[in-house]
């Protein structure tokens, strides 16, 4: 038997006391010295106890803090006796007065380490079972353990403090928005499955059999279809759902504070969602961001730092050649350059810190987790030599203008990745991140807000085939429209992104309230006309029922809870998350259903394929 369980049976059902009318006066970390004299009544749980031979001390905690209370036997010989069987995490209630403590036992590391509660009553609540960790900053356990057991660790210091600024994250965000005249409306959960880039998740329909509801991935339909409907300015805290492969900054279902506009241009929305940033870190991390926030091209963002969500506080920068090694005798680069690849190189100064054997885990690290091919590099030794295994093969023309356009000079390291266009910046954009904090060339900012601007409608699929970029209704700038025929991928788009510390924080664009232009994408991305219709023919029949300009955007609310809060992953800003794998520990889901609940909707388990998953 565990020792709560003993302390339980020992105390009985007939010790647990009601509050009756007896109710708190104030949280536990509200106890200060202007309350020394008064009377408090003080409820939470026990977060720790220590006998001292006569005097009983407990911390005595609630989500404001802790405060110390302290049983003596000649003040309150019942209240003494009872809190000797106090254990962790027993609920109680106590009155007493609050009292200073002595110089020697002020605690400088709590808010109310200056007194303690001297107690005259106390009520035990309930009981609790031994936590399977400590209630601490540092609960010392595995996550799967805390996951399983995500009461006690909703009960941990920063996770509450990580919620509480979610909280306070979601009023900033409803008090803005409010103010610049957006409307607060919700949309449907049990919607029309559309594709947008992720696996739906299907609901079964009891009532219409072999038909389902999709959860929506987003409402950026319904979002559009009240810009038709005249709302001019909607926004929602949306929860949304995508049944893709987990990640520390994604979960299955998640959320965003969604908005849309009407009559407006980019320069319009882009000014609200910087209002929202600036004003979400005022609140919430007591910062005011430098404005007006700098501004990227998609076009600059991947030339300069091999991502389209750089974090510009690393202080590296990539520089293009493929133009050097066009029509090159080194086949490593030529090759990828004919074949219509990049040749890019990341150049490092000043890095006798890296040593070959780094180098040589660096490209280790590419092969395995990148999907390099290798990892070629130079080192310009002190007499200006290049010390390297491709040198022998780079022309004087080649390493001349090689070394014009990096700067290269004695004590660089040039690293350089030869392969297609997304592949080339991946490698070399990730290798820019980890060796600019490995090596310390990161700026002090401790928040660097972007806007990326200006991507393509569309690019290529694994399969060559043009596909959307962002979504299928972001609208291409206007002077590109001519381009549809003779060259859509060449097309860019309205579509606008905010980055903070090289994370996106959301996306958005200006939408096709144009049928015409939307028609024409659908069909560039391969739909008949006949698939319009059906999957698409209501928000084309709204579109022509007199659709004004609008854009709109969605900030995922919590990644942005996961930055403000510095959160090392998503689930410690969502109170009930779920694992890698899509499980939620502490409830036990998904789970088997009973077989009544399959007939109602029609529905059969098949049996799993052989050596696949079940």
């Amino acid at each position: 038997m565990t020792e709560g369980v003993r302390s339980s049976a020992r105390l009985g059902a007939a010790r647990l006391d009601p509050m009756g009318a007896l109710r708190r006066s104030h949280a536990c970390g509200a106890i200060g010295t202007e309350l020394i004299g008064r009377e408090v009544v003080v409820a939470g749980w026990v977060h720790g106890r220590r006998d001292h031979g006569g005097l009983i001390f407990v911390d005595l905690r609630d989500r404001d803090g802790l405060v110390q209370i302290v049983f003596r036997p000649e003040v309150a010989a019942d209240a003494h006796e009872r809190a000797g069987d106090l254990r962790n995490e027993f609920v109680v209630l106590a009155r007493g007065v609050v009292e200073r403590r002595s110089p020697e036992t002020v605690n400088p590391r709590l808010p109310t380490g200056e007194v303690e509660v001297v107690v005259h009553e106390l009520r035990l609540l309930n009981t609790a079972t031994p936590p399977p960790f400590a209630i601490d900053e540092d609960a010392g356990a595995d996550e799967t353990v805390r996951l399983r057991h995500r009461l006690h660790d909703l009960r941990r210091p920063p996770l509450q403090r990580a919620l509480r600024t979610r909280h306070v994250l979601y009023q900033s965000a409803r008090n803005t928005l409010s103010e610049l005249g957006f409307l607060e409306i919700e949309t449907p959960i049990l919607a029309k499955a559309t594709p947008e880039g992720a696996r739906d998740f299907l609901v079964p329909s009891r009532l219409q059999p072999g038909e389902f509801y999709a959860l929506p991935q987003s409402p950026q339909i319904m979002k559009q279809l009240f810009m038709v409907a005249g709302f001019e300015r909607y926004f929602q805290i949306a929860r949304c759902f995508r049944d893709e492969d987990l990640r520390a900054d994604r979960q299955l279902e998640f959320t965003q504070i969604d908005l849309e506009m009407s009559f407006v241009g980019v320069e319009e929305v882009l000014a609200v969602l910087e209002e929202l940033v600036w004003r979400a870190w005022r609140d919430t991390v007591g910062v005011e961001l430098p404005r007006p926030f700098p501004r990227l091209s998609y076009e600059e963002a991947m030339a300069r730092y091999g991502s389209d969500k750089p974090d510009v506080r690393v202080l590296l920068e990539l520089v293009e050649l493929t133009g050097v090694f066009r029509g090159t005798s080194f086949r490593a680069f030529g090759a990828a350059v004919e074949k219509g690849g990049v040749v890019k190189c990341l150049p490092v100064h000043d890095a006798d810190a890296l040593t070959r054997g780094e180098i040589d885990r660096l490209e280790s690290f590419v092969k395995k987790e990148l999907g390099a091919k290798g990892l070629a590099w130079v080192r310009v030794t002190a007499d200006g030599s290049w010390q390297s295994p491709i040198a022998k093969f780079l022309s004087d023309a080649e390493r001349a203008a090689i070394a014009e356009r990096t700067q290269a000079r004695p004590g660089s390291v040039l690293f350089f990745a030869a392969d297609e266009f997304a592949k080339a910046n991946a490698i070399l954009g990730r290798l820019r991140t980890d060796l600019g904090r490995q090596l310390g060339r990161v700026d002090e900012r401790a928040w660097a807000p972007l806007f990326v601007l200006n991507f393509p409608v569309f690019e290529r699929g694994d399969d060559g085939k043009l596909t959307f970029m962002h979504m299928p209704f972001v609208a291409p700038v206007e002077e590109d429209l001519h381009l549809f025929d003779s060259a859509p991928e060449r097309m860019h788009g309205t579509h606008y992104d905010v980055v903070m510390n090289g994370l996106e924080l959301g996306s958005g664009s200006l939408r096709n309230h144009r049928s015409d232009v939307q028609r024409r994408i659908f069909e560039i991305l391969g739909y008949s006309k006949a698939e319009m219709e059906e999957r698409f023919g209501f928000m084309l029949n709204a579109l022509e029922a007199g659709a004004p300009p609008h854009g709109g955007f969605a900030f995922g609310l919590d990644r942005m809870a996961m930055l403000l809060a510095g959160a090392e992953s998503l689930r410690d800003v969502i109170a009930f998350p779920k694992t890698q794998r899509g499980q939620d520990l502490l409830m036990g889901s998904p789970s088997a259903v009973e077989d009544q609940q399959l007939q109602d909707l029609r529905l059969r388990i098949a049996p799993a394929p052989k050596g696949g998953d079940a």
